[in-house]
């Protein structure tokens, strides 16, 4: 009980911030010695956050519902790491690159490309300027999140900032293309919760959802709010820091 509420609340916090929160669970996990580490949880965690970002982008969704095109391009830019993530899962890939070694590098290298992303001068305004290109450049960069310790939210607003949006729309781009993955994501927990049929562990996330949900909200609203005025300079002093630790664990 007390692991799924503590992986819960890593969850809501790191999701959204350009920290990786994958690789935050892998390595608390195992310092832990979580015995409900596992993709499975991994993946259900997803579904608080899901709820999260509906909820609080519910305007930008309903201008969906009159601007199709956008919806078509945030759909096109999530199609790249489901498809790389379902092969990836269906084959057992996916544990290849949850070690120690992979999560302290690609926590450093992508914290790097973050800081130099930021310094891109800003020209575009997403509603204007998120054309089918852009959706499709920063659609592969997100393959690269499926390795932990790289960051979805992370290298998906390196992305945009490269494109040269602000940091405001680029967390907001990345926010609104994450729901495409995190339905997927939730949809297929909830089928292997089913096939499961274990009503213990369906209640321990539920738990979870909560949780995952609170989290996710108060961390979405404040670190919006936070890049208004600062730059993502201490996250990247953050992901340095926490990757050169896991790498002297693992080298020395």
């Amino acid at each position: 009980m007390f692991e799924v509420i503590f992986l819960s609340i890593v969850q809501g916090i790191t999701e959204f911030l350009p920290i990786s929160s994958s690789a935050h669970i892998i390595l608390l996990s195992k310092y832990f010695s979580f015995n409900n580490e596992n993709l499975t949880l991994d993946i259900s965690l997803h579904l608080g956050s899901l709820l999260a970002i509906l909820i609080y982008f519910k305007k930008d969704l309903l201008d969906f519902t009159k601007n199709k095109i956008l919806f078509l391009k945030i759909l096109i830019s999530s199609i790249p790491v489901m498809l790389c993530g379902y092969f990836l899962i269906k084959y057992g890939l996916i544990y290849i690159f949850r070690s120690y070694e992979i999560i302290g590098w690609s926590t450093v290298l992508f914290a790097l490309l973050l800081y130099f992303s930021d310094a891109i001068k800003i020209k575009k305004i997403y509603r204007k300027d998120f054309s089918y290109s852009a959706a499709i450049f920063m659609g592969f960069f997100q393959v690269l999140s499926l390795m932990p310790g790289v960051s979805r939210s992370g290298i998906t607003i390196t992305a945009a900032r490269l494109l040269n949006f602000s940091r405001e729309d680029s967390a907001k781009i990345s926010f609104l293309i994450s729901i495409p993955v995190l339905i997927t994501v939730s949809l297929y927990n909830l089928q292997n919760l089913m096939i499961d049929k274990n009503h213990e562990v369906s209640l321990l996330n539920f738990y979870g959802v909560c949780l995952s949900f609170f989290f996710s909200y108060i961390t979405i609203k404040f670190f919006l709010e936070f890049i208004k005025k600062f730059t993502f300079l201490p996250f990247v002093i953050y992901r340095v820091i926490l990757g050169l630790f896991i790498l002297a664990h693992v080298y020395y």
